[in-house]
């Protein structure tokens, strides 16, 4: 969840691959930044701990 889907739980879930990950494909403007978290059962909130910056407590991507 983030700035990119207004904060909304359920907007974009994440689905299953063959690996066992999980994974969402979202189209985002060229050139935008985005604050976003990961939203997990019992309202665990974490970061992705891949993302090269942060904005406060979230996670951020640069495209």
């Amino acid at each position: 969840m983030g700035d990119l889907n207004d904060w909304q739980p359920g907007v974009h879930t994440l689905k299953a691959r063959k690996d066992g990950k999980r994974a969402v494909t979202i189209a985002l403007p060229m050139e935008s930044v985005h604050s976003f978290r990961y939203l997990a059962a019992g309202d665990y909130w974490f970061n992705d701990e891949t993302a090269g910056d942060q904005d406060g407590p979230n996670s951020r991507l640069h495209t």
